[in-house]
């Protein structure tokens, strides 16, 4: 993984936060294109401790932004309640350990191993990229958690 400021404070996930993210929900990344402007992802993610991680196949727009500017904003929403994530991301290009986020990924939000299976044979010819959120800042907005 390359490293992101070891001074920066890391915001701990509160309870509530960590029962809203258990579920697999869509997740939307935002990062900063070259111009300055912001682009927006859906993505899959896990919740590992205090961080989110996250995977993508390389040389998309979003995961070669992130690259460039590690600064990131990624939000999970269900309605009117959502969680909202700040920091630098971490980068990890191995590749084996990418196959092997990708494929929890893939289990993660597809019930149906059929489904699974063929998404991570789909994974498996992609190169991919494997990013940590350690978040420094984290908003919270729950009506019943």
């Amino acid at each position: 993984m390359t490293a992101v400021d070891p001074d920066a404070p890391t915001a701990r996930l509160s309870e509530a936060a960590r029962r809203f993210l258990a579920p697999p929900r869509f997740a939307i990344v935002s990062s900063l294109n070259p111009d300055g402007s912001p682009l927006q992802a859906v993505i899959w993610y896990k919740l590992d401790g205090d961080s989110v991680v996250f995977n993508s196949r390389l040389r998309r727009r979003w995961p070669t932004n992130l690259e460039r500017e590690r600064r990131v904003s990624v939000i999970v929403e269900d309605g009117y309640d959502y969680l909202e994530m700040r920091g630098e991301v971490e980068i990890d290009e191995d590749p084996i350990e990418a196959q092997a986020v990708a494929a929890e990924l893939a289990h993660r939000y597809h019930d149906d191993e059929a489904v699974a299976a063929a998404t991570i044979e789909e994974f498996s010819r992609q190169q991919r990229v494997t990013f940590r959120l350690r978040p420094t800042r984290v908003f919270e907005r729950f009506a019943d958690h």
